[in-house]
């Protein structure tokens, strides 16, 4: 429903894209319930889970560990390849069998083996870039559908328009305060807390020696 919505008249930003979402989800949630006498949106406010609403992650965090695994073998040079993009992990994990962790919407890896974790790893090199080579000869078919699309983009309707009570959604400015349980995080990889004492005094330790080492590295360039 609501997508049809946006055939007829296609929002030219974002904010006004989101607007007409909202607008849409108070017009559908204050339509009558298909059983009760009452709209939608009361029966869900009727029906609320005892322990609260889950609240939701920020969408960063969620793209952190929104991840999908692979059992894979790491090459002896200490890399792996996915699709013309090349990873170097640590060297102890050459030759072994491992679980990679793919993120589904960043480009980082972390590595499972035997109870540790690894990472996160960015990619070193990446696959050939598009649009280096001459572009093939459209087909009859291909041609047909671009003027279609051309033809699609140029039937619009203004904003002033009403289809039948639907396009132009009355304001609804009630705000509902939803009791909430507030967001757990998983954090599988460790990236907001280290797992022991050992682990957070080691991380400090290489960092100072990265530091130290970017310093005098400067240093006898100053010299030199």
């Amino acid at each position: 429903m609501h997508e049809t919505l946006y055939h007829l008249k296609e929002p030219e930003t974002e904010k006004e894209a989101n607007v007409g979402l909202m607008q849409f989800l108070h017009y559908y949630n204050s339509q009558p319930h298909r059983n009760e006498p009452h709209s939608r949106i009361e029966d869900w406010l009727a029906n609320l889970p005892p322990e609260n609403i889950r609240q939701m992650c920020s969408w960063e965090r969620f793209c952190t560990f929104a991840r999908e695994p692979e059992r894979r073998k790491v090459g002896i040079d200490a890399r792996v390849s996915i699709d013309g993009v090349a990873y170097e992990v640590d060297s102890d994990l050459a030759g072994e069998t491992v679980t990679f962790w793919w993120g589904l919407f960043d480009n980082e890896l972390y590595v499972e083996h035997t109870d540790k974790r690894y990472g996160p790893y960015s990619p070193i090199s990446g696959p050939i870039p598009l649009h280096r080579y001459r572009n093939l000869k459209k087909t009859r078919t291909q041609k047909r559908a671009d003027r279609i699309e051309a033809l699609a983009k140029q039937l619009s309707l203004s904003n002033s328009s009403n289809v039948n009570g639907i396009i132009n959604f009355p304001n609804f400015t009630e705000i509902l305060e939803l009791p909430v349980q507030p967001f757990v995080d998983p954090d599988p990889f460790q990236e907001l807390t280290f797992p022991n004492i050992i682990a957070a005094k080691r991380a400090i330790a290489d960092f100072l020696a990265t530091v130290s080492k970017s310093y005098f590295t400067s240093c006898r360039r100053r010299c030199t």
